[in-house]
């Protein structure tokens, strides 16, 4: 065999190697876990998009929470938006972005939506530490 088809061989055995360590993620579904953190006797009404999906509205009393799910993008492009609303003003987050989230959350992204913006779980630290403001 020569040189040139051993080169060949390795080059395609990295590339399945590498396919076959991604797909695993890929083909599982990430989980994204909202919390109305937003105070007492407020509702937060949320309404979650992509670009391929509408989850439609939902309203969580405080502490409530609502959950979703969906399928990576392997070209890392996979990202969740949403309105939030309360006391009659509309902020917007993007409650799933790919880039940002995917080394931080694993399969599972919680959030606690509070009045700056919102706050992810930090598996690190067992805590809602890791925040952000609302879009502008």
């Amino acid at each position: 065999m020569s040189s040139c088809s051993i080169n060949w061989l390795l080059l395609l055995s990295l590339i399945i190697y590498s396919v076959s360590s991604t797909s695993s993620a890929l083909f599982s579904k990430t989980h994204v876990l909202i919390y109305n953190d937003i105070g007492t006797g407020t509702q937060l009404a949320i309404h979650c998009k992509s670009n391929e999906d509408d989850l439609g509205p939902h309203v969580l009393a405080y502490r409530q929470s609502y959950e979703f799910s969906f399928h990576l993008d392997f070209f890392l492009r996979t990202l969740f938006f949403c309105n939030m609303q309360w006391n009659g003003t509309v902020y917007r987050f993007d409650i799933y972005n790919q880039k940002r989230d995917d080394d931080r959350c694993g399969n599972r992204c919680e959030w606690n939506v509070h009045g700056d913006g919102a706050c992810m779980l930090n598996h690190q630290t067992s805590k809602f530490d890791i925040c952000y403001g609302w879009n502008t």
